[in-house]
């Protein structure tokens, strides 16, 4: 049986050239906290794939956290601006990542208050609903650049550029993790962003938060000698050598890729608008990246779990909701039908046309069993 690959945005796997960065940075086993010759060419290799990574973004060296992952750079965004203070105001979108919205239910707990945004019909942060929320004691703002179940991609540009014209005490937190790789992201008004390596065809376990220079954060972990005082621990030598190549090579050709996977989704949208019980839910104010799609009326982990039994593995919603619908498409569509029933479909530019090609027949042919009774909801 042909096997297809389409929940990208879930994770990805890692290249070759990622790996065999991995292994050669391997073969170099000194600390890099050690004073001696292996220890010294280890700390060597992290400063120089950092300085790489640092001209890549157009930021400083000592603005790069690194982490285990978004996840964990989220946390400690959230957390290390809020911990500054003993009370205050977030504003946030109902677009996030449970990372993010986890978080901020514990900083509620904390005594912090949370206000969500307004988002127009495309699920777009409404810029003047954002101006009345801030108050006088607005200390953070959190905005994911591309939301991982529908792929809205949000104004940030806009949003920074008013912040920090406007309101400069205020941070501004992006979570770029679905952006990165994939969209080019202007960083100049962006105080803090995270993201995470196995999205762009890196290694699990390693991630990194961008902290610009002037802003201060609590550490979410102590002790020890790191390349932060921010993030301790021994640095993952091998690991940040395979974030660089991720990197590197995740930004070869983006507009190319970019054009590619967008003839992808096109051509799978109106495939999909063919077919009666289907409702299209990613809008042309995503990037073409994500796809997702209700199918009424049919439960979206049976349809899941008939579509890989063909070959096709793709999501119902992101792999770390803890929630039984999909969030995003409710906010979105305020159809809990929808949301109840929806599917993402999340591409690549390593995606090939003969896949989609096959997709659409496993498709054709669950939809056709579905409809023909062979199917209990």
């Amino acid at each position: 049986m042909k096997e297809v690959y389409l929940d990208y945005a879930a994770t990805t796997f890692p290249s070759d050239e990622v790996l065999n960065s991995f292994i050669n940075a391997s073969k170099i086993h000194g600390n890099p906290n050690s004073l001696h010759k292996l220890g010294k060419i280890a700390n060597d290799n992290i400063l120089k794939n950092t300085n790489f990574i640092a001209n890549l973004f157009n930021i400083k060296d000592n603005e790069i956290i690194y982490t285990s992952g978004a996840s964990e750079s989220n946390n400690l965004a959230l957390k290390g601006i809020c911990l500054k203070h003993k009370k205050g105001h977030i504003i946030t979108t109902r677009f996030e990542h449970s990372s993010i919205i986890a978080t901020l239910n514990y900083l509620t707990t904390l005594g912090f208050e949370v206000d969500f945004l307004e988002t127009n019909e495309f699920g777009l942060v409404d810029i003047d609903n954002l101006k009345s929320l801030i108050r006088n004691d607005t200390i953070l703002i959190s905005i994911a650049s591309v939301n991982s179940e529908i792929g809205n991609l949000q104004p940030i540009e806009e949003i920074g550029c008013y912040l920090k014209e406007n309101y400069k005490d205020i941070i501004f937190h992006v979570d770029a993790t679905q952006g990165i790789g994939k969209i080019k992201l202007n960083l100049d008004n962006i105080d803090l962003l995270s993201m995470s390596a196995h999205k762009i065809f890196g290694i699990k376990g390693i991630g990194l938060l961008i902290k610009k220079d002037n802003i201060k954060l609590v550490p979410l972990i102590h002790g020890g000698k790191s390349t932060t005082i921010y993030r301790s621990g021994t640095p993952q030598s091998e690991l940040i050598a395979s974030l660089k190549t991720a990197l590197e090579f995740a930004y070869i050709d983006i507009d190319k890729k970019y054009m590619y996977v967008e003839s992808l989704k096109n051509d799978v949208k109106e495939f999909l608008n063919g077919y009666d019980n289907i409702k299209i839910n990613s809008n042309d104010y995503t990037i073409p990246y994500i796809l997702n799609f209700s199918f009424l009326g049919v439960d979206s982990n049976k349809f899941q779990e008939l579509m890989s039994n063909n070959g096709i593995y793709l999501s119902t919603k992101t792999a770390c909701s803890i929630s039984d619908i999909s969030e995003s498409v409710y906010s979105l569509t305020k159809d809990l039908e929808r949301s109840k029933s929806s599917i993402r479909i999340s591409f690549s530019y390593k995606t090939t046309k003969e896949e989609i090609n096959y997709f659409k027949s496993v498709f054709d042919k669950v939809y056709k069993e579905i409809n023909d009774g062979n199917y209990n909801n």
